[in-house]
């Protein structure tokens, strides 16, 4: 039997905050999690949270070691803790997949927050609508448009993906970068890159200013400080002031424990028939035109992107956005108002307009009268080829498609794999095309439709049958879109063999069943490609994956991208796909993407094309060279032996933390919930709730604590279970019922004849007994708050128990019974002890915290004052060259010239000099002070809470 004492001690080892160095505080999120974390990226997570006065930290692991789940974890124990203002920013196309992962894997209530959903809350009354008790996501550019908002909440902490764009901070140019930083100035941060380090140290320098301004002086020492980094003390030195900020992990140092599968490419070749050819001459010499009034000026750049996008996806898709452009062109010629803008008519094909348009800035121009004046000549043109673009009904790469799509089946089944497939393009309209073709090909009744709306009849269908089939589950989240999503995807893994997606299909779904990617249009963003290769080739991918591409033999251009991406970027072949040096190397897969634009822009011979294409492949070169590598591993990394051994004691601790949350957390519902639910015999994981307890509003019917495997979870058996967590309201409601239970002194009679378990310290103690009492002891100091149980336990005999000893009689059953004995007067003196060697420790502790951080600030104001010393002694070598010049001056007047600017430099240098002391002073006030900060957040409060008291009896 499991008494009200188990449960109420259960229930504050469940949500009691702990310490920053405790080893288990991410426990209850991999309780949680629905999936499977691995050890380093609970080391990651602890490491994150390890200083609590810090200013955050950075997390540099290689690329596909999972850092948004290592974020995930923080960003949830933050949110346990009641701690409501975050903020994750992150490039535009990745906002959904962080919603996503955020949601179906811990629970978390995320909201994405962008130019119309700001608007609409301002509309509403919403003075800040950044002031939210909802966990945000929003993209650089728009929290740095909207920094005055963003500065003026108070966040508890902020979350940077693909934090290495921002690592040009320190260069005045860096305007997003300068804005972030100032708006953010305060916010506890996590910084998450793969390439923290490219090309030169002062990248380094700009993401620790970041994190903490104080951690180096200004610029200019750093680079005279740590120039030369092959003197042993001065490398030692930088790696010192980094280590408490920094933390890698390598992707050779975890095969152990993650087994990744490799990636193959196969290319199918294809030359357009010669309609489509000469549509694409017409439309690229339209696009390329100095003025183009049809295209609004404010906008051209992005317009032309996303048109020559469309071309090259297919003959329906550029007919669509040529036809709505011309009815658009008509309407203003007529003076008629416009049906809607150019965005609604490109983002109802294109899906990631709003992505797009979100990274691509064009400086608005006002229509010049001769550009208006060519707006009828250019309808004229847009009919024209609109007309040519509807006259093909055959496309050339669409053909190829299917002679290319047997190819990759075969290979893809000859590892293994299922029959899967999952088709990219960029346009819907081409997606309807593809359905059409396909389904004219043998795939009639076996294809899913994936984009950002799915208001077609079959995706509809696919809907309401996946709500029917799983009606009365928390499979259903209540949000459509969400739904939708989960129903298309299951639909995708249960029966049919291909699904044909659009942009949206590469945003925050986990294709792992399936292993063959087909991309029918190829982004230029690099990022891009490897977003959707990675929804398959992933964690838990047990195949081999394929990706299919498609190469146009007539475009020049066309072709050196994909030399590009493929061997510049190399994200087709190998285990990882493209490295980290090579993708961190531009500061955004959107750069490249518009350095290519560019080139189909403005090239219109193919020597041209040969030259611009040489030039940019130069460029990729130099920004792609590995001479930081060493550097970044001497600094960043630690050895694979410390590594694998730091490794191998999480994995263990984390399992056994793990196995432990969730025997309290089924123990606690068992004792609470009593006769409303039925255990199922031999599962300790699942349960059956018979009545809903204080009118929850929970459905009734079997819970189920689920694996957090993405291999086990979701599979058809579990579907008709409600998933169970700590999370979960009716959890909550028995921990809070728990914990709120007044207990009188009882006698317990625990068993440890009926326990499965082999407790050696209690098996001599059976026929003894003896009294326990527990206590909640709170701390808060350094901005935070702990909370730790304390329990004393002696017998009757006058033996005093260790702690862990009286912890370990929770974990047999016990008969409670009433008792009349009062306590002795030595249990409180064992608290009183217990309570004062718990506040010794953490004292010792925060004591070490509030040492480190002071250290960190004397070595800035030493920085500061090197910084001093500098300058007068760049004024004693300008002295001397001026002395010089004086010596060697061939004419009376200018060697008074040279004399009197040594006279100035000398007054200069001797003011410097009066002034250094009072600098320094300055530097050291300023140290102070920081210093009583540090010191007024060290002062500790604190207060301890009886729990219970219990007469015990072992038998």
């Amino acid at each position: 039997m499991i008494s009200f004492q188990h449960s109420k001690l259960f229930a504050y080892e469940l949500n009691r905050r702990r310490g920053s160095d405790e080893d288990d505080q991410f426990a209850g999120a991999l309780v949680d999690a629905q999936v499977d974390v691995n050890p380093h990226q609970v080391d990651a997570a602890l490491f994150a949270v390890q200083n609590p006065i810090s200013g955050g930290a950075l997390l540099a692991d290689e690329v596909g070691l999972g850092k948004t789940i290592e974020a995930g974890l923080v960003i949830s124990q933050k949110w346990a803790e009641h701690r409501r203002r975050i903020l994750i920013v992150v490039p535009a196309n990745l906002r959904k997949q962080w919603q996503v992962e955020l949601t179906e894997k811990f629970f978390l209530p995320v909201e994405i927050i962008e130019s119309a959903s700001f608007n609409a809350a301002m509309k509403r009354g919403t003075a800040n609508p950044f002031m939210t008790d909802r966990i945000l996501i929003c993209s650089y550019q728009f929290a740095a448009r909207r920094a005055l908002e963003v500065q003026a909440v108070p966040w508890d902490l902020v979350v940077l993906d693909e934090a290495h764009r921002l690592r040009n901070v320190y260069k005045s140019g860096s305007k997003v970068a300068g804005t972030l930083k100032t708006a953010l100035s305060g916010s506890p941060k996590l910084l998450l890159t793969a390439t923290p380090l490219q090309n030169s140290l002062l990248e380094l320098y700009g993401l620790v200013s970041l994190l903490d301004d104080k951690v180096f002086g200004d610029l200019q020492s750093f680079r005279e400080q740590y120039s030369n980094l092959s003197n042993p003390a001065t490398f030692q030195n930088l790696k010192n002031r980094l280590q408490p900020f920094c933390h890698r992990t390598l992707r050779k140092q975890v095969t152990q424990y993650v087994n990744y599968t490799r990636r193959h490419v196969l290319v199918e070749e294809f030359t357009p028939h010669h309609g489509e050819q000469r549509l694409y001459e017409q439309v690229s010499e339209f696009l390329q035109r100095e003025h183009l009034a049809a295209l609004p000026n404010s906008q051209r750049n992005l317009i032309t992107l996303i048109l020559r996008k469309l071309l090259a996806s297919s003959s329906f898709a550029i007919a669509g956005a040529l036809g709505t452009i011309h009815a658009r062109v008509q309407q203003e010629l007529r003076n008629l108002p416009a049906s809607g803008s150019v965005d609604d008519d490109l983002s109802s094909d294109y899906d990631a307009y709003a992505e797009t348009a979100d990274e691509w800035e064009d400086t608005p121009e006002p229509l010049n009268a001769k550009a208006r004046e060519q707006l009828g000549e250019e309808a004229v043109e847009l009919e024209r080829l609109y007309t040519a673009a509807q006259d093909i009904r055959q496309n050339a790469k669409g053909e190829a498609l299917l002679s290319g799509l047997r190819r990759a089946f075969t290979e893809a089944e000859r590892g293994g794999a299922p029959r899967k497939a999952i088709i990219f393009t960029e346009s819907r309209r081409t997606q309807d095309y593809l359905l059409g073709l396909l389904e004219d090909h043998g795939y009639e009744g076996r294809i899913v439709l994936f984009n950002g709306t799915n208001t077609d009849e079959r995706s509809r269908a696919t809907y309401q049958q996946w709500l029917k089939r799983h009606q009365g589950t928390d499979r259903i989240s209540g949000s459509r879109t969400a739904d939708m999503r989960s129903a298309l995807v299951d639909e995708f893994r249960d029966h049919a063999e291909i699904m044909i997606a659009t942009e949206a299909g590469a945003e925050g779904i986990n294709l792992q069943f399936c292993a063959l990617v087909v991309n029918y249009d190829l982004p230029w963003n690099p990022q891009r490609i490897e977003q959707r290769i990675g929804r398959c080739h992933r964690y838990g991918q047990k195949h081999d994956v394929v990706v299919l591409n498609f190469l146009n033999k007539g475009n020049e251009a066309d072709q050196r991208v994909y030399e590009l991406l493929s061997e510049k970027f190399k994200l087709f072949e190998g285990v990882f796909g493209s490295s980290d040096e090579v993708i961190g190397a531009l500061s955004s897969g959107v750069d490249f993407e518009k350095r290519v634009a560019d080139i189909y822009q403005k090239c219109r011979t193919p020597a041209d094309i040969k030259a611009a294409f040489d030039t940019l492949q130069q460029s990729l070169n130099t920004e792609i060279a590995a001479a930081m590598t060493r550097t970044r591993a001497q600094l960043l990394e630690n050895f694979d032996e410390e590594v694998h051994r730091v490794l191998k004691q999480r994995q263990e601790k984390s399992s056994e933390q793990l196995d432990q949350f969730s025997r309290w957390l089924m123990a606690l519902t068992r004792a609470e919930l009593g006769p409303d639910a039925q255990f199922t015999p031999g599962s300790e994981r699942t349960f059956t709730l018979l009545n809903d307890p204080a009118g929850l509003g929970l459905p009734l019917g079997t819970y189920t604590l689920p694996r957090r495997d993405p291999q086990l979870r979701d599979l058809p058996d579990q579907t008709s279970t409600h998933r169970y967590r700590l999370g979960h309201p009716l959890a909550q409601h028995l921990i809070t019922q728990a914990q709120k239970r007044s207990l009188p002194t009882e006698h317990l009679t625990f068993q440890y004849d009926g326990t499965t378990e082999h407790i050696g310290a209690l098996r001599h103690m059976r026929g003894q007994s003896g009294w326990l009492g527990a206590a909640l002891y709170r701390v808060e100091a350094l901005g935070q708050t702990e909370e730790h149980l304390l329990l004393s336990a002696l017998t009757d005999d006058g033996e005093i128990l260790a702690p862990d000893i009286a912890r370990k009689f929770f974990r047999l059953s016990a008969t409670p019974s009433p008792t009349h004995l009062p306590p002795p007067t030595e249990l409180t003196t064992l608290l009183d002890n217990a309570q004062q060697q718990k506040r010794e420790a953490i004292n010792t502790r925060n004591l070490k915290t509030f040492e480190d951080a002071a250290q960190r600030i004397d070595a800035w104001s030493e920085d500061l004052k090197v910084g001093l010393e500098r300058d007068i002694k760049t004024l004693d070598v300008e002295i001397k060259q001026a002395r010089r010049t004086a010596t060697v001056a061939a004419t009376l007047q200018a060697k008074l010239d040279a004399q009197k600017h040594v006279q100035e430099l000398e007054k200069e240098r001797t003011r410097k000099r009066r002034t250094l002391f009072d600098e320094q002073d300055r530097i050291d006030e300023k140290r102070q002070e920081l210093i009583n900060q540090l010191a007024e957040k060290l002062e500790e409060h604190e207060n301890l809470t009886p729990l219970f008291t219990i007469q015990w009896s072992l038998i």
